[in-house]
């Protein structure tokens, strides 16, 4: 995982938690634990409970501060890139079909959930119902020829896990990923990603240019 993620875990795991209370006054009852000890434990325990937040304000304000420094990369698509594999049918994914639709691109959607999958063909789409993480659902979806892999779902760990997959399955695929931190911008670029969008960024940047395309 990702630095941020480990510092987070961290953050929250290092408080000595109320359970040390209890194994603390078994051991001076039984005469295991001397009674220095027990109350070494304790004010151990109020030490670390009063310095969590500020442990955590910091390792939230350094991951917001990578965050706002990682640019948004171009996703743009068209008929020019060769066949594309789009996974997720969800908001965005939906977006980017219309988008490839109207760009008249070759390309297939990858949806695990089967109300999504039987939406997105009711709307004329060549679909490939399965999980994108495995394999098989990827050579289906022909990602061995394909020349880019758009992965739309908001899952940062799944995401991560298709792109690696992808990646070892066709090398010199162009993968576009989407995120929501700078941890899992971190994390997809790491498995294999060409380019990361941002999606908080991505949007700050178009406000920014006076939201001057039209959205499909």
């Amino acid at each position: 995982y990702p630095k941020g993620t480990a510092l987070t875990v961290s953050a929250s795991l290092a408080q000595i938690g109320e359970f040390s209370f209890i194994l603390a006054g078994l051991g001076a009852s039984l005469g295991i634990l001397p009674e220095e000890a027990r109350d070494l434990i304790l004010a151990g325990a109020i030490l670390s409970i009063l310095a969590n937040p500020f442990i955590f304000g910091l390792v939230v304000r350094k991951s917001g501060e990578a965050a706002s420094a990682t640019p948004a990369a171009d996703a743009s698509v068209s008929a020019a890139a060769g066949r594309a594999v789009l996974v997720g049918y969800g908001r965005v994914g939906k977006s980017l079909a219309r988008r490839l639709k109207a760009a008249h691109a070759d390309f297939v959607i990858v949806e695990e959930q089967a109300d999504r999958a039987d939406e997105a063909r009711a709307a004329g789409y060549e679909v490939v119902t399965g999980n994108a993480t495995h394999l098989q659902t990827l050579e289906k979806a022909g990602l061995t020829e394909a020349g880019r892999l758009l992965v739309a779902i908001p899952e940062g760990f799944e995401a991560g896990g298709i792109v690696h997959r992808a990646r070892d399955l066709n090398p010199g695929l162009n993968i576009i990923a989407r995120a929501h931190s700078a941890e899992e911008v971190e994390d997809l670029r790491l498995r294999g990603a060409n380019h990361v969008v941002l999606g908080e960024e991505a949007i700050a940047l178009r406000m920014l240019a006076g939201g001057s395309a039209a959205p499909a």
